[in-house]
């Protein structure tokens, strides 16, 4: 089933058919096509293949048929004419800006991003002479208010990894609408199991899939879903560049989709009742997940998305050093700074996923000393619990 016969279908189907194509053998698994170049009948039907005068693979940099059904299937998951993968989600994301957007351009970005998209914006973008806004992410006039006719891009992750912010993506896309700008959505932390952006009037929709796509912590890749006039310039980029996705990781990936609805649900539903319960805990001053009650954005959150995702975050009493001591107790739960495993993760944000940042960028962006961050996977929500229970103790 390709993309095109998949309308009418629903996610759980097209989960697991979306994009599907079979070589001569007929095979019933997606195959693995574990080769960097292809071969031809003629000169004359390559160089037809390499002019775009006729369908085919050339180059596994950037045409192989494993990597085509991923981004078919997962277009077709977003709900988007089209898709093209990379490498990393850093590389999608930098595909994004460089495929986009040229010198003189201007972005404007939530704060709380993935630490590594900051260095990349206001260091390697800068050098280009495409600058940056950062703005609170949960304050729509603040977006407005950093708008200038020269801005191209905007970008946000929704929710936020690690503190649950939350992005009024309709009140944003509206702006970008408004001013011709492309409004880019990072979709990790839910995926669109849970939440599709592009429905709510996102124009891109950006992935690291190494996180809940493939969903066992095995392999690194990032894709783009859109429209196919804003794909066609990324793709752009990634063939160019090289920023290409391995077959083989593709092929995780792709086979990973099959149980994403499964696995981000239960997963989801487990995160909520373990920050209920660290709510309760007497050494936790704060929890961070929009889907507790008392998240200020929590009714927002819940008109976007179906479910808050695995990830939380809370902070403890006495800084680093009982952050650490929290994390360095665990007996079960795995210390690394890696999410969207199968396994739970603990991990401390302002010396790992945000060690990058400056004090003066993790304090904007709410990374504290004492916060600590747990990607819940599918372990017992009770095992979880007694985990944490000694650990903070």
């Amino acid at each position: 089933m390709g993309t095109q016969d998949d309308e009418g279908f629903e996610f759980d189907t097209r989960a697991v058919r979306a994009g599907s194509m079979q070589s001569n053998f007929q095979e019933h698994s997606e195959a693995l096509f574990l080769t960097s170049s292809f071969t031809y009948k003629s000169a004359a039907e390559a160089a037809r293949k390499f002019a775009n005068q006729e369908p085919g693979f050339l180059y596994t940099r950037f045409t192989n048929p494993t990597v085509t059904m991923f981004q078919q299937r997962l277009a077709s998951l977003e709900g988007a004419e089209d898709c093209v993968a990379a490498a990393t989600g850093m590389a999608a994301i930098a595909a994004t800006v460089f495929g986009l957007l040229k010198q003189g351009d201007h972005m404007v970005s939530s704060r709380s991003v993935f630490g590594t998209v900051v260095p990349l914006f206001d260091q390697i973008a800068a050098r280009l002479g495409i600058t940056t806004t950062w703005v609170n992410g949960a304050d729509t006039t603040a977006w407005q208010s950093a708008m200038r006719p020269n801005t191209k891009l905007l970008f946000c992750e929704s929710p936020s990894n690690p503190l649950a912010e939350i992005t009024d993506i309709r009140a944003v896309a509206n702006i970008a609408r408004q001013a011709g700008a492309v409004f880019a959505v990072d979709n990790c932390l839910l995926t669109p199991a849970l939440q599709r952006p592009l429905e709510l009037g996102a124009d891109l929709v950006v992935h690291s899939a190494t996180k809940y796509l493939d969903g066992q912590g095995r392999v690194l890749a990032g894709a783009v879903c859109g429209d196919k006039t804003l794909i066609e310039s990324i793709y752009g980029y990634v063939r160019t560049a090289g920023a290409a996705l391995s077959p083989f990781n593709a092929w995780i990936c792709l086979k990973g989709l099959e149980t994403l609805r499964l696995r981000i649900e239960e997963q989801s539903d487990r995160a909520l009742e373990l920050a209920r319960w660290l709510g309760t805990r007497p050494l936790v001053e704060r929890v961070y997940y929009a889907g507790l009650e008392s998240h200020p954005q929590h009714q927002l959150a819940a008109t976007q998305a179906t479910k808050q995702g695995a990830v939380l975050a809370f902070e403890v009493e006495g800084g680093q050093q009982a952050a650490w001591r929290v994390i360095d107790a665990c007996k079960m739960i795995s210390i690394t700074a890696n999410l969207g495993d199968t396994k739970s993760t603990i991990t401390h944000p302002a010396t790992t996923t945000h060690a990058r940042l400056t004090q003066r960028e993790r304090d904007a962006a709410g990374i504290s000393d004492g916060l600590v961050r747990v990607a819940v996977g599918l372990e017992s929500a009770q095992d979880l619990q007694r985990d944490l229970a000694q650990s903070l103790r």
